[in-house]
């Protein structure tokens, strides 16, 4: 992996900053409005107690997403080589050095970082390797890829925000109306902190709160960002072709499609999902817990998917899906 330079560090100090930014003003109204104003020392903790205990927990994952491996894709002959040395077996050198895995088929291999390449890893070219269950690039949580071990994380952080938004906008907006109805009990400068900090929540939560609901929909329906936005993936999965009467490689390659081929692997996109099985099994396999303490876990940071990140059980009804598409992709290119 290349080594970060500073400067990539930078968008997260923008991110810690944006965090931080409406504290100042926050703890301003709460203890000029609630505790000098209305004289209500119980809401005002419980005001306290709930924008930074969301702030706390965003923090939280916040640090998983930065600090934690988002999914290392391993050597399988050097985990190989492992067991063996464990067991007390002996393995040729050729053996122990080779993955078990054929070079030649596709999306099985990285040409790039040149490791085993499992189901739904993908290279990041920021980054400089495989990672598993790619979602995407995050330049904002230190200029890391957002995976298998680090996706619970990501949209918990996202949850967090937006539900911390929503709340200093409600707390900011009763302020406000607090201060037209009552112009003269309250003092001039906590309007201007209530504007601000209304402006902020409404803002980040139109912002950060459609981005999380977009990343519901990709639990939901057990998708990644790039799964979902990039419809040529379904290339790779495709049935084997007929070896005569077409030009297409096998799996066909994007470039080689014509118009009317393209435009048949995207209608196909809106129809099949490769994982989706069911929102109960999509939300289980993104976000499921193997004891009943790993809900502690879950809320205080958002944990890990389960799973070791390299298989995945795939929708039964696609495969007939792809079986047509490979016919309609053979026929197109029959015409042509």
């Amino acid at each position: 992996m290349p080594k970060k330079r500073w400067y990539h560090y930078l968008p997260l100090c923008g991110t810690v900053l944006l965090m931080l930014a409406p504290h100042p003003s926050l703890l301003y109204v709460l203890v000029d409005f609630h505790l000098q104003t209305l004289h209500q020392p119980i809401l005002f903790g419980i005001h306290l107690t709930i924008t930074y205990t969301l702030t706390f927990l965003a923090f939280s994952s916040l640090i998983v997403c930065v600090a934690r491996d988002p999914g290392p894709v391993t050597d399988s002959g050097k985990q190989r080589s492992d067991r063996a040395h464990d067991d007390g077996d002996e393995l040729e050198l050729t053996e122990a050095l080779m993955p078990d895995i054929d070079f030649s088929e596709p999306g099985k291999w990285c040409r790039k970082c040149w490791m085993p390449k499992p189901e739904r890893a993908h290279h990041c070219s920021v980054c400089g390797r495989c990672v598993l269950k790619m979602d995407h690039h995050c330049p904002w949580l230190g200029s890391n890829c957002i995976g298998h071990r680090t996706y619970p994380a990501f949209v918990h952080f996202l949850a967090c925000i937006t539900l911390l938004a929503i709340y200093i906008a409600v707390i900011s907006i009763n302020g406000l109306l607090y201060a037209f109805s009552n112009p003269y009990t309250i003092n001039e400068v906590t309007p201007v902190h209530e504007i601000f900090l209304a402006f902020t929540g409404i803002l980040f939560t139109l912002v950060i709160g459609s981005f999380l609901g977009y990343h519901i929909y990709l639990s939901l329906t057990n998708q990644t960002t790039l799964e979902n936005i990039s419809p040529f993936m379904l290339l790779k999965h495709l049935p084997v072709l007929p070896s005569s009467g077409h030009s297409l490689s096998d799996p066909p390659l994007e470039p080689e499609l014509s118009y009317t081929q393209r435009s048949l692997v995207k209608d196909a996109h809106g129809y099949v999902q490769m994982y989706n099985l069911g929102w109960r099994k999509n939300l289980t396999q993104a976000f499921g817990v193997r004891r009943r303490s790993g809900w502690i876990y879950r809320l205080w940071c958002g944990g890990a998917s389960p799973g070791d990140g390299m298989t995945f059980p795939r929708n039964p009804k696609s495969d007939g899906v792809l079986a047509r598409l490979a016919d309609e992709l053979v026929k197109a290119d029959k015409n042509r």
